[in-house]
């Protein structure tokens, strides 16, 4: 074997392997209950580094909030006005009149977050993250991100099957000219 053809095949097999992380991954992230989970959310803020990074996506299972615990890290819609999801530690778990609250803080926030979450806001605990792979998913849903793995792609696609036509073509044209000048 040449070291053409084993350099083609190491090639190949990396290839294959990067090919099925990819997936896997992407499937994780589109259809999170593959692994037990409910939910994948991509972090947007740095305010729990070091321990989960702006980028990286949460993988979040739906919790009976009565098992929620000072320590956990939960995913929760905010309470404060803004849409927005948001994954901080649970720092203290509150009862009051009967009902559940959790006092939250980001890991790299000096203070815990100003308003207690109510249990009637928490969508889960986060099972596991995946570094880095919510920049490329955020990248996708860009306007740059279809150019790039959409547009593209399918150009690149188009020509090549054109170049294989006009090639099949011009093969058929000489096989022709060539068989009317046998004798």
């Amino acid at each position: 074997m040449t070291t053409k053809t084993r350099l083609r095949r190491a090639l190949n097999v990396v290839g294959t392997v990067l090919l099925v992380v990819a997936l896997v991954v992407t499937a994780v992230v589109a259809f999170p209950a593959v692994v037990g989970a409910d939910h994948s959310y991509v972090v947007l803020s740095g305010s729990m580094q070091p321990t989960i990074e702006a980028g990286d996506v949460v993988v979040v299972a739906e919790t009976p909030t009565e098992r929620i615990e000072s320590g956990d890290v939960m995913a929760f819609d905010r309470v404060d006005g803004d849409d927005k999801r948001t994954t901080h530690r649970v720092v203290e778990v509150v009862e009051r009149d009967g009902e559940r609250y959790f006092r939250t803080k980001g890991d790299a926030n000096e203070q815990p977050d100003a308003h207690l979450v109510p249990a009637d806001a928490v969508i889960g605990t986060i099972q596991f993250t995946i570094p880095e792979v919510g920049r490329l998913f955020s990248f996708a849903n860009s306007d740059a991100g279809v150019l790039a793995f959409v547009a593209v792609p399918g150009f690149l696609l188009v020509a090549s099957e054109l170049w294989t036509l006009v090639a099949a073509a011009r093969a058929d044209g000489a096989d022709a000219e060539n068989l009317g000048e046998q004798p």
